[in-house]
């Protein structure tokens, strides 16, 4: 009997412990998961936050072209191209470059890359351009001339810009650097010889075709020359 008593006042404590700390274990599992559940959509609210903030501070542009268009001028053109010029060119842009150019100097180095197209306007071609004596053809072409000289926007850039303490730039300056590198780039394909070689090129594509239109013979005769005969 004292042994059952015990017993019962060992066991029946440990026993009451035991299902003590397993029921605070339930709750402390209860409350966590519960916890982890509300916390969730927390984080991903304010990851969607920080995502809008960012797209607020970083908008992404609108573009938005007005739907009226007009149309000034409708020419037709007769013009063969007959040779393309890729060439780039360095432009060196500065403006208050003085003794005070470390306060208010800007300078830029602009790398510029162009097209240039040359050719002949069939248009300028008269009655009086093209005649035949002894089945012979004479042509006499206009003058070649640069249809587009131009700069490649993809393919240029600003190298290297310098501007002074006090001052942000000027705004005009790259536009400025732009306007002298297209006549640049347009002299540098003179320089190399673009209109002769766009004559020579429209000679050779015109006498192919005039040939294969059953003229036996075909002569390109220089404006010059035909004027002093």
């Amino acid at each position: 009997m004292d042994t059952e008593r015990l017993l019962r006042r060992v066991v029946l404590p440990f026993a009451v412990l035991a299902v003590f700390i397993w029921v605070a274990f339930s709750v402390v599992s209860i409350l966590r998961n519960a916890a982890a559940d509300a916390i969730s959509p927390v984080s991903q609210l304010t990851g969607e936050l920080g995502t809008q903030v960012a797209q607020v501070l970083n908008p992404t542009p609108t573009i938005l072209p007005d739907p009226i268009t007009i149309v000034h001028d409708i020419r037709s053109l007769a013009r063969l191209e007959t040779i393309q010029y890729s060439v780039e060119k360095v432009v060196t842009a500065e403006t208050g470059q003085e003794f005070l150019g470390v306060l208010f100097g800007d300078r830029l180095l602009f790398v510029a890359h162009g097209l240039v197209i040359a050719g002949v306007d069939l248009a300028e071609l008269g009655p009086n351009d093209l005649w035949v004596e002894s089945g012979v053809l004479f042509v006499r072409l206009p003058e070649a001339k640069i249809f587009i000289a131009t700069l490649d926007n993809e393919k240029s850039y600003i190298y290297d810009r310098q501007v002074g303490f006090l001052t942000r730039g000027s705004t005009e300056l790259e536009t400025a650097a732009r306007r002298i590198a297209e006549r640049e780039i347009e002299r540098a394909a003179l320089e190399d010889g673009i209109l002769e070689q766009a004559r020579q090129n429209a000679e050779n594509f015109l006498g192919r075709m005039l040939l294969q239109l059953g003229f036996p013979e075909v002569i390109f005769v220089d404006q010059l020359i035909d004027d002093i005969g």
